[in-house]
């Protein structure tokens, strides 16, 4: 199986494309979890990466894990129970935790099918945006599994618990004009403008000053689980940090001379 990552940088945005169209970017590989990591590891450590755009190749986002391998009890999805668990803890789990740990705006553009795995790896992102050709489903049941990769802690605080629950356990297929009304995604668009949407969208988050847009992106994934007087208390601190750094005060400059502001991450 081929390499599943490709990486492709412009500007302050990288753009991360999962590449393997003929199996329609199933995932769960041997070394699947290592590629994320790598990847990852490498954006949050470079502070002039402001923006990570996650994609499919070919006709499909993610079908989710590899059907073949299940078939086959190969790979991942073969061996004794204890190994299985090994398998899911130590390669998808840590695809998962790859993308949850990213410290920069995650953007998933959904261009096709993005079903299982596939759904629950897209919806790690911030923000979501689709293809009119996008499918989502989080089919496990119809394949007499559970979702084995924490999809049951992911979507219910996408969609909320009562949506979730129904397309756990019917197995729907849901398509883009409905994803959209249940705020799977925030935006829809025809499927060849979908890259330029995105990269435009990632262009103006870019454009923010970086350790501000690095701690805001923090605050909002905290603040899904600790108490309001928390949040207030950690946004007191971080801002005292923000109001010393260059990029504050050329953003007030920006803003009194009437022009764009020039972030430099200082």
């Amino acid at each position: 199986m081929m390499s599943l990552l490709d990486i492709h940088r412009k500007g302050h945005v990288t753009t991360l494309t999962l590449n393997r169209p003929d199996t329609m970017n199933a995932l769960g590989a041997d070394g699947d979890g290592d590629a994320f990591v790598a990847a990852c590891d490498a954006i949050n450590t470079d502070m002039s990466v402001r923006c990570v755009i996650l994609t499919g190749a070919g006709r499909a986002f993610s079908a989710g894990g590899d059907i073949k391998a299940m078939k086959e009890r190969s790979g991942n999805f073969g061996g004794t129970p204890p190994g299985i668990s090994d398998g899911y803890r130590n390669n998808i789990h840590r695809i998962l935790r790859a993308l949850y740990g990213l410290r920069v705006p995650l953007i998933a553009a959904i261009n096709g099918p993005a079903i299982g795995l596939g759904c629950d790896l897209a919806c790690l992102a911030d923000i979501r945006m689709a293809s009119d050709k996008a499918k989502f489903g989080v089919t496990f049941l119809k394949l007499g599994i559970i979702p084995g990769d924490g999809g049951t802690w992911i979507l219910p605080r996408v969609i909320g618990q009562s949506r979730a629950a129904e397309l756990f356990y019917t197995g729907d297929v849901i398509g883009p004009d409905q994803a959209l009304e249940w705020g799977l995604v925030s935006q829809v668009h025809p499927a060849e403008d979908l890259n330029e949407q995105a990269q435009s969208l990632a262009g103006r988050i870019a454009a923010q000053p970086p350790h501000a847009l690095r701690h805001t992106k923090n605050l909002l994934r905290q603040g899904q689980s600790i108490t309001y007087d928390t949040a207030l208390e950690m946004a007191a601190n971080t801002q005292a940090l923000m109001h010393l750094t260059d990029d504050h005060m050329e953003g007030i400059d920006a803003l009194l001379e009437k022009r764009l502001a020039n972030f430099r991450g200082e």
